[in-house]
């Protein structure tokens, strides 16, 4: 709904928080596939946990909250491709996730990195 709204829409930014609730993998990977097309006429920022959604991001961001002095305090940094497949396999598997992990992590962002192919092959 957001997707067909957001063409008719100048709104230059969309945020999903919690993008994921209440659907599982199967459903993530054309949730993640809509959010790659749509993040391609407006920036779009995603909270998800779900590894089936992030693989499409275009840049993932890993989030971390810490107590400091009795404040909380955000910590955000850009993850490199390495780190990606470190952090989709923690998201699949937990934090002693082990090789499969790893390698189903690795066929996702192949299989985003397919859409992203696909795209740029049908533009004239």
């Amino acid at each position: 709904m957001k997707g067909v709204l957001a063409r008719a829409d100048t709104t230059p930014m969309l945020v999903f928080d919690e993008v994921d609730a209440g659907i599982g993998g199967r459903s993530g990977d054309p949730v993640g596939r809509s959010l790659w097309r749509l993040a391609r006429d407006h920036q779009v920022l995603c909270v998800t946990h779900l590894p089936q959604i992030a693989a499409y991001a275009d840049a993932h961001l890993h989030i971390a909250k810490v107590q400091r002095d009795g404040r909380t305090v955000t910590h955000i940094r850009e993850l490199d491709a390495a780190e990606r497949v470190g952090e989709l396999a923690q998201m699949l598997g937990g934090e002693s996730s082990g090789g499969a992990a790893r390698v189903t992590a690795s066929e996702l962002l192949s299989g985003a990195a397919g859409l992203r192919d696909e795209v740029a092959g049908s533009r004239p």
